[in-house]
């Protein structure tokens, strides 16, 4: 019986080489001592279907372990059981979303970006990690996104932020881990969202072997972290003095098919919310492959299922603000979050550490760890993202989609 469960467990992720590498040939023998307590569990197993979409338009029925199997499988997927509608109220409203055509704030930015730390990125991986898992449906998932709440308001607190009204918020999820939403109010309700993925999971025994996920995204979530600190040391952000509102999100369940951001955009999408620009990052920290290819360190455009007018800005950006470049890549469909805010009909981009194929592989796995990072490549994702949102928080969004007049022609 034990071998049985552990071939089903192992078989299935050899067609993909991306969750097969030279670390996991002993996978078999860290899952060993876990059997039983599987075996013990498996009377409970749901049996319950749930409905992935694999691409647009493409849907099935799956069980719980066959989302994983198809997760082992290289196939990724969002789970639209509870929010099959996505989309469909704004798909007769849609229009082209407009980006500036270059950045503009360098002088406001320059100090920010000195004051942006790897020692903080570091100090709050460290703690991240330490939890077991962050598997969405456990204890510990739900312990981690306690303390990362209570991080961010901290943040909020130290710098002052809470007397002008910025705040932070669980949305809560029915399994127990919930999403985060910081929010910073500015002169209007159009808002600016940067995004990261608060859960892990480990593809071979989610609910019971250890998921540290130090770049699967804990990366992201502290990369994202520390540009809001840095954000909240400017009197004009924190004051509301930006024309947009920012957001920043840290979503649940990404790993078990983008259900966290599927839950926040849909009720965006229900109350009409104006959402300009939405940005993921998902892992942020990984550089070496890249380096013993003998390539350039650089950051990660994503240039399928994306905005192109966003995407188009965030290299302009990169460009400007960054001390690499970025070079093009790809990931599929549903790859990371930033794909429920698009399904919603809203501007959404995503970066990555690298290329997709250069990107790490020790991700879904106890091998997630920090010792493979290197924060000064999380630096430059920081840099990004604080110079995005500060051009993009403070971008008159109604000059750029008025009607050109013709004396201006």
């Amino acid at each position: 019986m034990k071998a049985t469960l552990l071939s089903s467990l192992l078989l299935p992720a050899a067609a993909n080489a991306r969750f097969i590498e030279a670390h996991e040939a002993t996978q078999a023998n860290r899952i060993l001592p876990y059997i039983d307590a599987l075996l013990e569990e498996a009377p409970a197993f749901s049996t319950d279907k749930f409905l992935v979409e694999l691409s647009p338009g493409e849907t099935r029925y799956v069980t719980e372990d066959e989302k994983w199997e198809l997760r082992r499988a290289g196939q990724r997927f969002m789970d639209i059981t509870e929010h099959e509608d996505l989309g469909t109220l704004r798909a007769s409203s849609r229009s082209a979303a407009v980006f500036p055509k270059n950045v503009k704030l360098q002088d406001e930015l320059k100090p920010l970006l000195a004051n942006l730390s790897k020692t903080g990125m570091q100090e709050h991986l460290e703690k991240l990690t330490s939890f077991h898992t962050r598997y969405y449906k456990s204890e510990y998932g739900r312990q981690s996104s306690e303390w990362l709440l209570q991080t961010v308001r901290n943040t909020i607190k130290e710098a002052g932020a809470d007397k002008y009204g910025v705040k932070a918020e669980h949305f809560k999820h029915s399994w127990g881990q919930h999403s985060i939403i910081a929010t910073i109010p500015g002169k209007s309700k159009s808002t600016v969202v940067i995004g990261a993925h608060q859960d892990s999971i480990n593809l071979w025994l989610p609910s019971i072997l250890p998921a540290p996920g130090a770049d699967d995204d804990g990366s992201g979530t502290v990369t994202i972290l520390e540009a809001f600190r840095v954000l909240l040391s400017s009197e004009d952000v924190i004051k509301g003095n930006a024309p947009n509102t920012l957001e920043f999100h840290w979503y649940s369940a990404e790993e078990g098919g983008l259900l966290g951001s599927q839950a926040i955009f849909s009720e965006y999408e229900k109350t009409d919310r104006d959402v300009k620009a939405m940005l993921q990052q998902d892992m942020t920290g990984f550089v070496q492959k890249t380096v013993d290819a003998g390539k350039p360190e650089s950051v990660g455009v994503i240039t399928d299922f994306v905005d192109t007018g966003l995407t188009a800005f965030i290299k302009k950006v990169i460009e400007e603000y960054c001390d690499i470049p970025w070079v093009e890549t790809k990931c599929g469909y549903a790859c990371s979050d930033h794909a429920s805010a698009s399904k919603a009909g809203y501007p959404a981009a995503f970066v990555i550490e690298s290329t997709f194929e250069d990107s790490d592989d020790h991700i879904h796995s106890t091998e997630d760890l920090i010792k493979y990072l290197s924060f000064d490549h999380m630096l430059q994702h920081a840099k990004m993202t604080l110079s995005l949102v500060y051009e993009l928080g403070f971008t008159n969004f109604k000059e750029l989609e008025a009607p050109t007049e013709i004396g201006e022609l």
